[in-house]
């Protein structure tokens, strides 16, 4: 029977890595007291973890458009329609944090019309869940009702582009089998004292 908390393929070695993602690895375990085992696995192929990061930090850390929480909401709410546990888990710990709210990432990825959220962000979900499930059969009526809720074409833009790039994390993290690090089901629950 397989460990079902060891990746399918083995976490590289730190000293075996390129330098500069090395020191990008070591920043993140600086910042956030560990390190995101998406980090680890990614690692393994250089250029592949270049490429994933700089498109991840191109949508993800934008200050422009729909806000960080958002963004996180958008992950969260596909990543549960795409079954993936650990997307779910680590982008539900950074919800919780950026929206500041300990309850909503739960909400979010089990019934997110009943979340704790605007109706502007359920309608985003609605599209982005679309998107993650049914792509065909968006039509300018999807369109028209984000504008209608405030939303820019650059926006729509976003929301489509985290839906689909994170249907391709979800799928890094389902075929390597990679879990979620512990650290991630606590965070963002309890209030800071």
């Amino acid at each position: 029977m397989p460990d079902h908390h060891a990746p399918r393929y083995p976490y590289p070695e730190l000293t075996d890595l390129p330098d500069d993602i090395r020191e990008r690895i070591l920043a993140v375990q600086e910042k956030a007291g560990f390190v995101p085992n998406i980090f680890l696995m990614m690692a393994r192929r250089p250029a592949e973890f270049r490429a994933f990061f700089a498109y991840h930090d191109a949508l993800m850390e934008k200050d422009v458009g729909l806000t960080k929480a958002e963004r996180e909401m958008i992950v969260v709410a596909t990543s549960s329609a795409n079954d993936c546990l650990y997307c779910v888990i680590a982008h539900g710990a950074i919800l919780r944090i950026r929206a500041k709210n300990p309850r909503v990432s739960d909400q979010v990825a089990v019934d997110y019309p009943k979340a704790e959220i605007a109706p502007r962000q359920k309608v985003m979900l609605d599209f982005a869940l679309k998107v993650a499930r049914e792509p065909a059969s968006l039509a300018d009526a999807d369109y028209a009702t984000l504008h209608d809720h405030g939303f820019s074409d650059e926006d729509i833009w976003d929301i489509g582009s985290i839906a689909g790039f994170f249907a391709l994390s979800n799928r890094l993290a389902h075929f390597t089998a990679m879990p979620p690090n512990d650290e991630f089901y606590l965070m963002g629950r309890l209030p800071k004292t």
